[in-house]
């Protein structure tokens, strides 16, 4: 199938408002909640919503290839069990795709893309893409549920996305 009968997606820049409805944006904007180690550090205290069924949270390393645009998008994912935030460890913005969920499906995709500095929290059950930096190194110190039992579910589509640049 040719790029162009694919419905496409546009990337949009992350904003808190717009992303809220999936999970958190996690960044340094505004004036810090409370100034620490001798003046000399501002604390952005508390800017997730972590939220973990049975397990506990642990802290990985992911070292993820970067793709590049357009992006065909096929499958969705989405963690019943807990939450999982992307935290990137360069200086470079990643792609972000989510969805609503219709009815244990993800709805239309959203594509957002974060500006340096940003890291994102999907809240638990958030139907999302799969992590997808844009530029190397893709390396991620990501937030999530660890424990037993299944915490994945996946949706492949049965006609695939374009995620495009606006």
């Amino acid at each position: 199938m040719s790029s162009a009968a694919l419905t496409q997606i546009r990337i949009q820049p992350m904003t808190a408002a717009g992303f809220a409805p999936f999970g958190d944006l996690l960044d340094t904007a505004g004036e810090p909640d409370k100034i620490i180690n001798q003046g000399l550090c501002g604390r952005y205290h508390d800017r997730a919503q972590m939220d973990f069924g049975v397990g506990r949270a642990g802290l990985s390393l992911f070292q993820a290839e970067p793709r590049t645009l357009p992006l065909r998008l096929e499958m969705m994912e989405r963690h019943p069990e807990g939450s999982q935030a992307f935290i990137p460890m360069s200086e470079h913005g990643f792609l972000v795709i989510v969805a609503p969920d219709a009815d244990g499906m993800p709805g239309r995709p959203l594509a957002f893309e974060t500006a340096p500095g940003q890291a994102i929290n999907f809240h638990r059950g958030t139907w999302h893409g799969v992590l997808t930096p844009l530029h190397a190194p893709g390396l991620f110190a990501v937030v999530d549920r660890i424990g037993a039992g299944d915490n994945l579910q996946e949706h492949w589509f049965d006609t695939a996305f374009e995620v495009v640049r606006a």
